[in-house]
């Protein structure tokens, strides 16, 4: 962790009558190098991978090897995954400095997370996020800093719209719906849902599920009204798609070779997001080719060879 800097106004994003466009946390993605390239193609908020708290506070290590940050990255919300809420507020104090705002993940499916009452398991037990948001909310000494939970939905809404509003009591800034169940993977987002959370909170609601192009911004903005929408796979695969690209511009690859070899990053992540980031615009032997790539030098050459500089 190295820049500290004065905390922009973060809730000033959601007045200005448009939809805020977010990077959403992506364990191993949605680290420094990939949000400084999405920044650079209309991103205008960016969250840390998932951080599990009370690792973060019981190592340096793991604070020092999970979270980097510099000057120019914000806004900045970071993930944390939490169990209890003194931990979470602990964690939210220390990173206070360098970030915009902590994000209790309460919408995590995975088996690992939901044991250790991590995730999405949070979404059955409102009163303890009520009562996590309100900690962090009475511990952090600004009273700009925000304080927001992503969630996944329940089968039966009103277990929702409740979790929301006793958040909402608690101090929530805003709250980000991922419009699915936690059993539910690839089956269609349910707007409906999100209209309906939408309209039962006075705090911002942010859409996240199926976000793939600029269009699908405007339409879900359409369907459901919320105030911002969040994007995941479909930033992988296109990071320029909030710019308005309906593809990954080679521009916008050569910027990610040279953001990533400025930051240091391992030689499998870089590769990792270049096959997401060519997949729609490479044919199938290309991609056999640059998928078997095992050096940052033969990528480079790869590319020069292909595209051209």
């Amino acid at each position: 962790m190295n820049a500290s800097m004065e905390s922009t106004q973060i809730m000033d994003m959601f007045e200005k009558g448009k939809v805020v466009k977010i990077c959403a946390p992506m364990v191993r993605y949605s680290k420094l190098a990939f949000r400084s390239l999405v920044r650079k193609y209309d991103c205008d908020l960016c969250f840390t991978p998932m951080i599990v708290a009370a690792d973060f506070m019981r190592s340096v290590k793991a604070r020092d090897s999970e979270f980097t940050t510099s000057q120019r990255d914000r806004p900045l919300i970071m993930q944390f995954a939490a169990s209890d809420a003194q931990t979470l507020a602990d964690a939210a104090c220390v990173v206070s400095p360098f970030t915009d705002g902590v994000d209790l993940n309460c919408g995590c499916p995975q088996r690992w997370a939901m044991a250790e009452g991590y995730g999405a398991c949070l979404i059955n037990k409102p009163e303890l996020v009520r009562d996590m948001v309100r900690l962090v909310r009475n511990q952090v000494n600004n009273p700009n800093y925000s304080v927001s939970i992503k969630i996944r939905i329940h089968k039966d809404l009103r277990r929702t719209v409740d979790l929301c509003q006793k958040a909402e009591a608690a101090g929530v800034s805003w709250v980000t719906v991922h419009g699915r169940t936690a059993e539910e993977r690839h089956q269609p987002v349910h707007y409906d849902a999100i209209r309906t959370i939408k309209d039962s909170l006075s705090v911002p609601v942010i859409a996240n599920g199926d976000i793939k192009n600029l269009r699908d911004v405007e339409s879900t903005h359409e369907l459901t009204g919320v105030d911002g929408v969040m994007a995941a796979r479909g930033l992988l695969a296109n990071p320029a798609m909030f710019a308005g690209y309906e593809e990954t511009p080679l521009e916008c690859i050569w910027d990610w070779v040279d953001l990533a070899l400025a930051h240091g990053t391992p030689f499998t992540c870089f590769h990792h997001h270049l096959i997401y980031m060519m997949e729609r615009i490479s044919s199938q032997p290309e991609r056999k080719v640059f998928n078997a790539l095992s050096s940052t030098s033969a990528v480079i050459d790869y590319l020069h060879h292909t595209y051209g500089s």
